[in-house]
């Protein structure tokens, strides 16, 4: 079944697109399949999956450094955006979708490829974000999914694997289906298909169980400029290791636990549970950073933005027309998004205590109830007469 004469694989070292190598040179024919592997700040040795695609058969395996790009080009403008799907997930897993697409893409043209494929089966989200981005970046490209189509159980693609070289798994694999990257971890499937099922606390490796953080609170004050993280009390930090220090100081508390039933693109509910401490408390500190400084008709109209920037990003149109247009309106907002946030992490809560900003729109004098105030109490009648004027007129000709 010949589609394409070579392919760039997006490749995770796992049983699926280990077996995608020799099936898409066995079933269909493929001449040259070439795997990549991204590296995305997960934490794994890709050494050792790099070894595995080349015993697998493939004729090339490439591994690519994108943890930069991920948190500066995908995760930042997320957080200038509060993005936070059905206004709970932040998108820590499918941030890293576009991304990947990317470098399939740059591969597949840096070597000549006429095709790129995953691993995805057809029930998921990222099939849909691969496919869509692919297409969007490289219309030309075909698109492959052997495990969409191949139609083999779990055991049958083990089986499957070994007649080709490719070991079985040597232990027992965990019933949970983990992905991983700097930003957090998505844990779904085994016991928690069962939405009743309260989730174990051996799914969780980034956050502590609150029985088990500190008794004190911590403080920590992130700075901002523009809407971009910058700073960790006081001290300038590389994108990179800004998230991966908010990470260990969030994640100690027990912040940035997440589950949720959430609707996938594909029309089916799923149980999901996140890990995701750094971007949680980022995500808060930025959205109270806005309320200081952006006006209250930007800030209120901005909120709709925020949901439709999250669908897009989940539904997998990162690279769209319209998500273009959102960033632009986005990158407008963020002008004066510029100071200081000061968190308070306890016990599974990341909670803005304090803030400030040389762009600040609160004014002391307006505000205050005391000896100092400068607003013109006398100034609310008049303005409240004209406010409800329509209110009134309804009333009086619904009693006419």
């Amino acid at each position: 079944m010949g589609r394409a004469k070579k392919v760039v694989l997006a490749y995770s070292g796992g049983v699926d697109t280990s077996v995608c190598i020799p099936y898409l040179k066995q079933e269909w024919g493929v001449e040259s399949v070439i795997t990549l592997a991204a590296d995305l700040g997960q934490g794994d040795e890709l050494g050792p999956i790099q070894k595995k695609a080349l015993d697998a058969g493939a004729e090339e395996s490439l591994v690519a450094d994108a943890t930069q790009s991920f948190i500066e080009d995908y995760a930042f403008p997320a957080i200038q955006a509060n993005a936070l799907y059905e206004n709970r997930y932040p998108l820590s897993t499918a941030l890293a979708r576009p991304l990947i697409a990317k470098l399939l893409v740059e591969a597949a043209e840096r070597y000549d490829a006429d095709a790129v494929a995953h691993g995805c089966t057809g029930k998921g989200n990222d099939q849909v974000r691969f496919d869509v981005s692919i297409t969007a970046l490289n219309p030309s490209l075909k698109v492959l999914a052997p495990a969409r189509e191949w139609g083999m159980s779990r055991e049958e693609t083990i089986a499957y694997g070994e007649r080709y070289g490719i070991p079985s798994p040597v232990k027992k694999s965990s019933p949970y289906s983990i992905d991983t990257n700097l930003l957090g971890r998505s844990i779904e499937a085994g016991p928690l298909e069962d939405p009743w099922n309260e989730p174990l606390e051996e799914v969780y490796a980034l956050t502590a169980a609150i029985a088990k953080t500190p008794n004190e609170p911590e403080y920590v004050e992130i700075g901002f400029e523009k809407g971009l993280p910058t700073a960790l009390n006081g001290k300038t930090l590389a994108p990179v290791e800004l998230v991966r220090q908010l990470n260990q100081t969030a994640g100690r508390h027990g912040v940035g636990r997440i589950d949720m039933i959430e609707n996938r693109l594909v029309g089916i509910k799923s149980r999901e549970i996140y890990e995701a401490p750094a971007l949680i408390a980022l995500i808060a500190a930025h959205r109270d950073l806005e309320s200081l400084t952006l006006t209250a008709d930007v800030s209120h109209y901005k909120r709709g933005i925020e949901e439709s920037y999250s669908q897009l990003v989940y539904n997998g149109l990162w690279y769209s027309p319209l998500k273009q247009a959102l960033d632009a309106f986005i990158g407008q907002t963020q002008q004066r998004v510029t100071g200081v946030v000061r968190m308070k992490f306890f016990k599974g809560i990341a909670a803005p205590v304090g803030r400030k900003s040389e762009f600040s729109l609160y004014a002391s004098d307006l505000a205050t109830y005391g000896s100092e105030d400068a607003f013109d109490h006398k100034a609310a009648e008049g303005f409240i007469y004209v406010w409800g004027l329509p209110t009134r007129v309804w009333s009086q000709k619904l009693r006419e």
